[in-house]
């Protein structure tokens, strides 16, 4: 069914000044209720601090200053002081909820019993019924809950006030509405009269009929609608084509600002990583030249030295891949990992440095499994690891522990090295930075290895935190998400 461009602007226009008004109307009120509320709020808060301030001060001045034996013996003058005092009507509780200003406790609701129940745990809690707030409060001595006031407050000025608004708005609307709807109808129309007139137009030259009338507005409709839309459509089209080049530029900038950044940390982080096997093959090499005979010794050596030319294959292969890739960012294979036997790995490919330097180490290790890169998990390991032999003392020891804990999977490695100053602990994550530069160079370390174990944990979402340090030793923890198969599959 056609209907007419007049009645859908006039439907149109009456809709939209009646859901501005409703609008309106509801804001202001919705703010105006706010406003009340927030005031009565804040009111009652001032009057729930000062019934503590008063209640101290009373108690102080007793000769008896047990606030229990002080509630149960004068707790109805207090209570008649305080209604003085904030012009409300006040009841008091212990904290066995019973009251204490009234010579019969009255019967209360449900409602009104549970307030009570929230009030009594320490917290603050209000319960509004018909025009009557319940404020109830916590009556404190220190830390300490000893009772519970209640402010009788009455809100009939609030909803007196509330309704007059209300009503106000009503009438006033209702004519602002009529008002606006005839004005604006009036100017609308003139719109609807001449596209009908052009609609008109077109019916005529579809019947055949070419010859058509010339509209008398200075706006030009007939003439300039289709040119306009045609216009417009280029412009479109020519903004667009614009927006998308310059869209590219600024993506080709960004990729090349973060190609030059990738390409300064890949350098370093090779560098570090590479080191960490070869570290670990030559601390083998020099118990093999310390200790020739020892059979045992060897067959480890060999065993572990070969994990770590492997590993150092790998790495190479990752390289060379991402070098034909141009890209300077580690590829992720996350999979499901039990970290007891990925720890027992890493510890038995650092036994010979850890022999070298009489380091003994205690474990205490359990089942647990996370989703995780595995080389990056290694590399996160052998870095913290790595440090505990470096930076402990001679014949020292080293602690590793795992645990399950509200979703997380922690690893705990204690030594009892040399600790880390409190004033350089904010640094300890940067890259290059190393606590000890003797030590570093003793032990080519570069700085590099706290930095990497952290970016390389956050990319696998997990975190490193230094839990605590001293001249004692230092302990990291190392959280990583437990393995969640519903997430995984999801």
């Amino acid at each position: 069914m056609r209907i007419s461009i007049k009645i859908k602007f006039s439907i149109f226009l009456a809709a939209l000044l009646l859901l501005t008004v409703f609008v309106l109307s509801l804001l202001v009120l919705e703010g105006i209720k706010q406003n009340q509320q927030a005031e009565v709020e804040q009111y009652l808060a001032q009057q729930a601090t000062t019934a503590n301030v008063y209640f101290i001060q009373t108690l102080m001045a007793e000769s008896n200053k047990v606030p229990q034996t002080f509630l149960a013996s004068k707790g109805k003058e207090f209570a008649g002081q305080l209604e003085l005092i904030s012009g409300q009507s006040v009841v008091l509780y212990d904290q066995q909820g019973t009251v204490m200003n009234k010579d019969r406790s009255p019967a209360i609701s449900d409602s009104m019993k549970k307030t009570l129940a929230f009030a009594l745990n320490n917290k603050t809690a209000y319960l509004t019924a018909k025009d009557s707030l319940f404020y109830m409060t916590p009556l404190r001595t220190g830390n300490e809950q000893v009772g519970v006031v209640q402010f009788n407050y009455s809100l009939s000025k609030n909803l007196a006030f509330y309704n007059q608004i209300k009503q106000m708005f009503i009438y006033i609307g209702t004519g602002v509405f009529l008002l606006s709807f005839i004005l604006a109808y009036f100017y609308f129309n003139a719109f609807a009269s001449g596209i009908i007139r052009l609609n008109q137009s077109v019916g005529r030259i579809r019947e055949g009929h070419f010859k058509t009338e010339t509209l008398s507005r200075k706006d030009e409709i007939g003439e300039l609608s289709k040119g306009i839309r045609e216009m417009s459509e280029q412009m479109m089209r020519t903004m667009r084509d614009k927006d998308q080049e310059r869209e590219k530029l600024t993506l080709a900038v960004h990729k090349l600002s973060l190609l030059d950044q990738q390409q300064k940390q890949f350098i370093g982080n090779v560098t570090h990583e590479f080191k960490t096997p070869l570290t670990s093959i030559k601390a083998y090499i020099d118990l093999l030249d310390m200790y020739p005979d020892d059979e045992k010794l060897l067959e480890t050596a060999k065993i572990n030295i070969q994990s770590e030319t492997q590993r150092l294959y790998e790495m190479v292969e990752k390289v060379l891949q991402l070098a034909s890739l141009e890209k300077y960012d580690f590829e992720f294979n996350k999979e499901k990992i039990d970290v007891q036997p990925a720890i027992q790995s890493v510890l038995n490919s650092l036994k010979g440095k850890m022999d070298k330097f009489g380091i003994q180490l205690e474990t205490d290790l359990t089942e647990a499994y996370v989703e995780a890169d595995k080389d990056i998990l290694t590399i996160v390991l052998v870095n913290l690891m790595d440090n505990a032999i470096k930076y402990n003392k001679a014949q020292g020891h080293i602690f590793v522990k795992n645990d399950v804990k509200n979703g997380l999977v922690t690893i705990e490695i204690a030594d009892t090295g040399i600790g880390i100053p409190e004033e350089v602990v904010h640094k300890i994550f940067d890259p290059f930075y190393t606590v000890d530069r003797n030590r570093s160079r003793e032990n080519g370390g570069a700085g590099l290895g706290l930095s990497l174990a952290k970016q390389y944990a956050e990319t696998q979402g997990g975190s490193i935190a230094l839990v605590s340090t001293d001249a004692a030793g230092t302990v990291f923890r190392i959280s990583f998400p437990t393995y969640n198969p519903v997430e995984t599959s999801a």
